[in-house]
């Protein structure tokens, strides 16, 4: 397993492979010509971006089994799924911000993220895994109340694409076995979800495969595979929220009302 990150070094953006604390600069292209620079830095002394700069993030919605079970909803015969803003993407450890033109109830989700690695049309699922890069995790953070505020539309991509709404990272991690993932989200320190990958009503590959005969993936694309149990409400003025996958990393960040 190689563990991919972004960072911001002396004003200047940057990506490399982390091993404990420890990032080895590349130069090229993450997704493409990538290869060791010769240089070395510590962790401490960078700030760590959003790992990719995807042209799209797509989000699933009832991908999960446990959570149409629930809901008492009925299994998708396909993925559904929106598009989300890139402008909404925010780094590990980032303070996200309520915007001023929102003042409801607002909702974390742990998700595993599927990165896209090469440009991807039309693929079987048995060819998914040759244009996934690796994984990541995500918090798609919704401005709850903005949903349904109109009775005649559905405005989830307004509800998700606020600044700083889709906090992701702190790597992309390539060699990976989704199906043995665990998804948890701590926030303000107790355990609120903790599902497994396994459950998903559409595997990863099964995602890549389906959105790909809908549009082209792009390298740096993001799929936020859905949630399961445990999604809710940041009540207090600041909100600590960590979405933990053993073998990817933490997700740290806070959020404000």
């Amino acid at each position: 397993m190689t563990n991919w990150v972004r960072f911001n070094h002396q004003g200047k953006a940057g990506f490399g492979t982390l091993a404990q604390s420890e990032i080895t600069v590349h130069d090229g292209d993450m997704f493409g010509t990538a290869k060791p620079s010769g240089q070395r830095l510590a962790v401490r002394d960078v700030e760590l971006l959003a790992p990719a700069v995807p042209s799209k993030i797509i989000a699933l919605w009832n991908n999960f089994h446990a959570l149409a079970a629930k809901l008492n909803s009925a299994t998708p015969a396909e993925p559904l799924y929106l598009l989300i803003a890139p402008s909404s993407i925010a780094a590990p450890g980032a303070t996200v911000k309520r915007p001023a033109s929102y003042d409801g109830k607002t909702t974390y989700e742990g998700e595993l993220g599927i990165v896209i690695g090469k440009p991807c049309s039309g693929v079987s699922p048995e060819q998914a895994d040759t244009f996934i890069f690796g994984y990541t995790c995500a918090n798609d953070i919704t401005a709850a109340e903005i949903l349904n505020r109109d009775a005649t539309f559905a405005q989830w991509s307004r509800a998700k694409s606020f600044d700083g709404y889709n906090p992701f990272g702190p790597a992309i991690v390539t060699g990976l076995d989704p199906s043995k993932l665990v998804v948890r989200t701590i926030l303000n320190g107790a355990e609120r979800q903790n599902y497994p990958v396994a459950d998903m009503i559409f595997s990863p590959q099964q995602l890549v495969s389906r959105i790909s005969h809908d549009m082209t993936l792009m390298p740096g694309d993001l799929i936020c595979c859905g949630t399961s149990i445990g999604a809710g409400t940041m009540k207090y003025p600041v909100n600590k929220v960590t979405i933990a996958i053993d073998g990817i990393g933490e997700l740290d960040n806070e959020f404000h009302r």
